[in-house]
């Protein structure tokens, strides 16, 4: 997919300013002189050539290269779907594809392009399924698909909300692939490019369109690049063979759902010369060894770039970035190598006019702006319309789960749910007048409420070990039981995001949560290693975003509940509940 067009012919500004508060320009710095590195022009070369149709590594490139490029050398990952290898694979029994290294490499690595993720550890011959789902908005069609698919599969079948506004389902074995594959684009879902070195679910707005006081509507942005990094689901292998996994979100709000500081690219919203654009961040992310916020490219594009853009970064990364350690191959490695002018560079260079525009002073973004809980019910720009957030408890839901959520979007809204990616769910475009009734549902007066308390309605987890064969503990049936316990001893004044994480790769992403557990292994009382946690505290979301600290390494999760009510008083104005019982 080498050329497209894109050009948007309706205003995306709203007609009037936010009512909350006046919005203030803040001025993008300017790349500092150290962010300029010598760099030789023979490090410039691209390290990948187009060969049959897809990119791969240069024989004088492959030194020192980790395994997983290697795989990748031996068999092409994207054939399992544009040249139908799926089909062939999900003949044989997973005895048989075990029986050779070729077959394993692709039940192992090369499925995770399809999305398709081997439960080795945990669940021998039982996937994990990743979809793609631009900005969280899926229909009821589309949910009842899934709640179908995964009823078969019994007490392994369920689904996750995950930190990417999507949805991963659980239990698939290899002969079902083929089919499922089928079901997905029948309802318009694709798993295509949604795991190992590929661009991950682009992420916006989850109140996009229906939000009064959006600055954007991000849903014709996050479509339009699904649909150009996976060629409308048919598989682009432009962008198949990239370092390493790679995120992007565009913001389109002041209450910053989107999290753009922790992505590799980063759309946000702004003004220059009366053109509306966006600044760009780049070169976020988490990782075992490293985890670093996004920084400014000092450049904007106009909103009829957005594409190109994308393709330019994408290629300077595809092109540039190293594959030897993994722990070493994230964006922002080669934007540390480059310096970020020779980064932004690489990136003009690779527009279709060879040019890039400096940074906007006139950012949209208010600064200042009180991040607004979406739970609940809250009404819509569309006058007599409304949409209500639910909690869901860690992400975590059954088939049954799943066609209840389509039945209550069919019966009071559009047949349309969103996704966050706290990992909970809004229901939109509710009559006014129906949503009492809604509220009264049976569904919403047990586990999905709308008004969760005030620990849980913060709570993340990541799939952890029942699953995830990478994961130290379990992860999500103990944040529950830990919040619960822990609600009980302390009273909190306001919202506190607690993040669970099984293992290093952080996917609960709790470097940013006001309290964070990453899970480890620890001794017991009598030496022995037991389950842990290192506790991370003062991580922030938003305008003055930040990266948590270490708190407490090594603690046993059965004594955790003590350490978080301690924490939540001396860090967070907490009360114990004896006290505020005595004062009241």
């Amino acid at each position: 997919m080498t050329s497209f067009s894109l050009t948007f012919t309706a205003p995306l500004l709203p007609s009037s300013k936010p009512k909350r508060s006046v919005l203030v320009a803040a001025a993008q710095t300017t790349a500092p002189a150290e962010s300029t590195a010598s760099v030789d022009a023979d490090r410039l070369e691209p390290r990948v050539e187009l060969k049959d149709g897809f990119y791969i590594l240069k024989e004088k490139f492959r030194k020192g290269i980790n395994p997983q490029e290697k795989v990748k050398i031996e068999r092409e990952p994207m054939k399992l779907f544009m040249e139908n290898g799926i089909e062939e694979l999900a003949k044989k029994s997973m005895e048989e594809l075990d029986s050779e290294k070729s077959s394993k490499d692709d039940i192992d690595v090369r499925l995770k392009w399809l999305g398709l993720f081997h439960r080795r550890k945990h669940q021998y011959g039982k996937f994990m399924m990743r979809l793609k789902l631009p900005n969280g908005v899926t229909t009821s069609a589309q949910t009842r698909y899934l709640a179908s698919v995964i009823r078969k599969y019994g007490v392994d079948g369920c689904a996750d909300v995950t930190t990417r506004q999507n949805w991963q389902i659980r239990g698939v074995v290899l002969p079902d692939v083929p089919e499922i594959l089928k079901g997905l684009a029948s309802v318009g879902l694709t798993s295509l490019q949604s795991g190992m070195d590929n661009v991950r679910n682009p992420v916006g707005n989850p109140i996009a369109g229906i939000d009064p006081e959006e600055i954007v509507d991000t849903r014709p942005y996050t479509n339009l690049l699904s649909q150009f990094i996976t060629a409308n689901s048919q598989g682009n292998p432009d962008f198949t063979n990239l370092p390493r996994k790679w995120n992007v979100c565009v913001v389109g709000t002041h209450d910053l759902y989107e999290h753009p500081h922790i992505n590799d690219l980063a759309y946000m919203p702004a003004t220059k010369d009366g053109r509306f654009g966006f600044n760009l961040l780049v070169g976020g992310f988490f990782s075992p060894k490293r985890c670093e916020e996004a920084i400014p490219l000092d450049a904007w594009v106009p909103a009829d770039d957005v594409l190109p853009l994308c393709k330019a970064v994408l290629e300077a990364y595809r092109d540039l970035g190293t594959r030897g350690s993994r722990q070493k191959t994230r964006m922002m490695w080669l934007i540390d190598e480059l310096g970020v002018e020779g980064f932004r560079a690489e990136v003009e260079k690779r527009m279709p006019n060879g040019k890039l525009e400096r940074g906007s002073s006139e950012d949209l973004v208010n600064k200042q702006w009180e991040r607004r809980d979406y739970f609940g019910v809250h009404p819509q720009k569309q006058e007599g319309l409304s949409f209500i957030g639910l909690h869901v408890p860690v992400g975590r839901l059954q088939a049954d789960d799943m066609d209840e959520l389509a039945r209550l979007a069919d019966t009071y809204g559009s047949g349309e749910l969103r996704l966050t990616v706290e990992q909970n769910i809004i229901i939109p475009n509710v009559e006014t007048s129906k949503t009492e009734a809604l509220l009264q549902e049976p569904f919403l007066k047990n586990r999905f409420s709308p008004e969760p308390s005030i620990l849980m309605k913060g709570l993340v987890a990541c799939t952890g070990n029942q699953f995830c064969g990478q994961a130290i503990i379990e992860t999500k049936l103990r944040a529950l039981k830990v919040t619960e316990e822990v609600e009980r001893l302390v009273s909190v004044p306001r919202p506190i995001r607690m993040h669970w994480t099984g293992c290093p790769n952080t996917c609960g992403q709790v470097q940013v949560a006001d309290i964070g557990f990453m899970g480890c292994l620890t001794r017991g009382d009598e030496g022995k290693p037991v389950e842990g946690a290192d506790v991370y505290v003062g991580g922030r979301i938003g305008s003055d975003s930040h990266i948590g600290e270490i708190y407490k390494k090594g603690v046993r999760v059965t004594d955790l509940v003590p350490l978080v009510a301690e924490i939540l008083i001396k860090e967070f104005g907490a009360v114990p509940r004896e006290r505020e019982e005595n004062e009241d």
